[in-house]
C-alpha cells in the first residue's frame, strides 16, 4: 500500500525515443489518479523523462507531446543514418516542439514543482533545477537535459552562463532513493512503474541509478533508445506504459476514476473539437482494414491528440507516389545514390548550421580556448610537481652499486681524493669501468621508464597520477658523492 500520509514525488527516467512510454504512464495517472499528480511535492525527470515531467507539470497537452515523439521518430527513420544524419538536428526539433507545447505561463506553474536533472560540464556533478525565470529558460533547461555529447553535437548548451549536458549521465532517475518517490522507467527492473518481463534472469544492471534487468527485451529497448523503432512499436510502448501504470494503481489501492464534473488537465478538449476528433478516429479505423485488433478501453483513456497520433502511426497511407517509391527498383536506385547524395546533404547541412551558429561563435570559441588553457596548465603543473621528485628518486635508485671488489684503488694519492666516494671504495679499475657503463645504460632507461596512470573517469578530478617509487627507496640508495 502506497503511503499517502507523507509527501511523495514522481520521477521519470531518461530513455531517449522510448519516452512515449512515459506519455502512457502520465495519461493513466491523470485519468485514474489525478490527485497523485496534483498533490505530488515534486515531479522529477532526466533527459527524455524531463520532457514528460515538463508537460505533466506545466499543463501542456500530453497528446501533443506523444504525437511529437512519433513525428520526430518518423523523420529520423526517413534518413540513411537515422538521427546521426547531418541534416537531422535533434536539438532544434526539441526546441521547436517545446515552444509549441509549453504554455506561456508554464515556467510559473512549474516553479518549485518541476525538477530537471542536469550534468554540469565543469565537474560532472548532477544539478537539479527547479526555478525558472521565463518560458525560454524552462525550454533551455529541457534542451540541456536532453543534450547527449557527440550524438547531439560537440559544444554543450549554456544555461545561466554554465554549460550542461544530459542529466542521465550523472543521475538518470532523480531522487530514486527517497522512500515515497514513484519511479517510472521503460526498462524492466526495480522501478515502481516499469514493464514486467517474464524472465528468470536475476542479474541486474544499474546505469546511473536506473535499475535495468539483464534480459533480451531490455537489450532491445536499449538499442532503440537512441535509434527509434517503427511507429507501431512506439504505439505498443505507449499502451504498455498505460497498462503498467494502471497495475501500479490497482496494486497500491490508488485507483480513482474522476467524475465528469472534474475535467482532466491538458486532456479535456472543447465539445465540438472532441466530437470531430472522435469522428475522424472512427472513420480512420473503419477505412483501414489492415489494422490489428486494438484495445478500445486503452484508447478511450488516452488523450485525443495522442489517440489520433497512434492511429496515424498504425495506418500506413497508400497512394500513387508512395507505391512508386516502395517499388524494388526505386529503392535499389535510392540506395545506390546514397554515396553521392550524402556529401551534398552534409555540405548543405553544415552551411545551415554554421549560419545558425554565427551569433554564438565568439562565446563558444572563448569557452573552448579557456578549457584548453585550463587542461594544459593543469597538466604542466602536475608534471612539474611530481616529475622532478620522481626522476630524482629513480636516479638514486639506479645508482646503487654492489659490494667491494679486489685490487683496491689507493685513495691516499691526490687523484684518489678527487674521485667520488663510490669510486674510492675497494674496487678495481675494470670493475669501475663496468659499473660506469652499467650506470649510463640504467640512467637512460630510467629516464624513459615513467609510469603514468590515468584515472578512468569521464570527468577526472585528479587528472594524471604519476606513481612514485617506494618511500624507503631513498634510504637504501647510496649518495652519489
Amino acid at each position: 500500500m502506497f503511503p499517502l500520509d507523507s509527501p511523495w514525488n514522481i520521477s521519470f527516467a531518461g530513455c531517449g525515443f522510448l519516452g512515449v512510454y512515459h506519455i502512457g504512464v502520465a495519461s493513466c495517472l491523470q485519468e485514474h489518479a489525478p490527485f497523485l499528480v496534483a498533490n505530488a511535492k515534486k515531479v522529477y525527470g532526466a533527459s527524455a523523462g524531463a520532457l514528460t515531467a515538463t508537460a505533466l507539470v506545466s499543463g501542456a497537452c500530453l497528446g501533443e507531446a506523444g504525437a511529437s515523439i512519433i513525428r520526430v521518430s518518423k523523420e529520423a527513420r526517413k534518413r540513411f543514418l537515422g538521427p546521426l544524419h547531418p541534416s537531422f538536428n535533434l536539438v532544434k526539433i526539441i526546441r521547436i516542439c517545446l515552444s509549441k507545447a509549453v504554455p506561456d505561463n508554464g515556467h510559473e506553474v512549474a516553479a518549485g514543482r518541476l525538477g530537471i536533472s542536469l550534468t554540469r560540464v565543469s565537474d560532472g556533478e548532477n544539478v537539479i533545477l527547479s526555478d525558472f525565470n521565463s518560458k525560454e529558460e524552462l525550454i533551455q533547461a529541457c534542451v540541456c537535459s536532453t543534450f547527449i555529447p557527440v550524438y547531439c553535437g560537440l559544444i554543450p548548451p549554456t544555461l545561466r552562463g554554465v554549460r550542461y549536458v544530459d542529466g542521465g549521465i550523472s543521475d538518470n532517475l532523480p531522487q530514486y532513493e527517497l522512500k515515497n518517490t514513484i519511479t517510472v522507467s521503460p526498462f524492466s527492473g526495480e522501478s515502481d512503474i516499469c514493464p514486467r518481463d517474464s524472465s528468470t534472469n536475476m542479474h541486474e544492471l544499474r546505469v546511473t541509478n536506473t535499475s535495468i534487468q539483464f534480459n533480451l527485451r531490455n537489450l532491445y529497448r536499449l538499442s532503440k533508445a537512441l535509434f527509434p523503432p517503427e511507429p507501431q512499436v512506439l504505439r505498443d510502448m505507449c499502451k504498455q506504459g498505460y497498462r503498467d501504470a494502471l497495475h501500479f494503481l490497482k496494486r497500491n489501492g490508488l485507483l480513482h476514476r474522476p467524475s465528469p464534473t472534474h475535467p482532466l488537465l491538458a486532456i479535456e478538449a472543447p465539445p465540438g473539437e472532441k466530437k470531430e476528433e472522435e469522428t475522424e478516429a472512427e472513420d480512420q479505423l473503419e477505412d483501414n482494414t489492415a489494422l490489428a485488433v486494438v484495445e478500445e478501453h486503452i484508447f478511450e483513456h488516452l488523450p485525443p491528440r495522442l489517440n489520433q497520433a497512434l492511429l496515424e502511426a498504425c495506418a500506413e497511407r497508400r497512394g500513387f507516389l508512395t507505391g512508386i517509391t516502395n517499388m524494388l527498383p526505386i529503392r535499389v536506385a535510392t540506395a545506390m545514390m546514397v554515396p553521392y547524395m550524402l556529401p551534398l546533404e552534409s555540405a548543405v547541412s553544415f552551411t545551415v548550421r554554421l549560419l545558425e551558429w554565427l551569433p554564438d561563435i565568439p562565446e563558444d570559441i572563448r569557452w573552448m580556448r579557456q578549457q584548453m588553457n585550463e587542461i594544459c596548465n593543469y597538466l604542466v603543473k602536475k608534471a612539474k610537481k611530481k616529475l622532478g621528485s620522481h626522476l630524482s628518486a629513480r636516479l638514486y635508485y639506479h645508482l646503487e652499486l654492489g659490494g667491494p671488489q679486489s685490487l683496491p684503488i689507493s685513495s691516499s694519492s691526490p687523484c684518489g681524493e678527487a674521485l667520488p666516494i663510490w669510486m674510492r671504495s675497494n674496487r678495481s679499475v675494470s670493475d669501475v669501468m663496468m659499473k660506469w657503463e652499467e650506470y649510463q645504460r640504467q640512467l637512460m632507461l630510467g629516464l624513459l621508464c615513467i609510469n603514468v596512470d590515468m584515472k578512468a573517469s569521464l570527468f577526472p578530478r585528479e587528472g594524471f597520477q604519476i606513481k612514485l617509487p617506494p618511500l624507503d627507496c631513498a634510504k637504501e640508495c647510496l649518495p652519489l658523492f
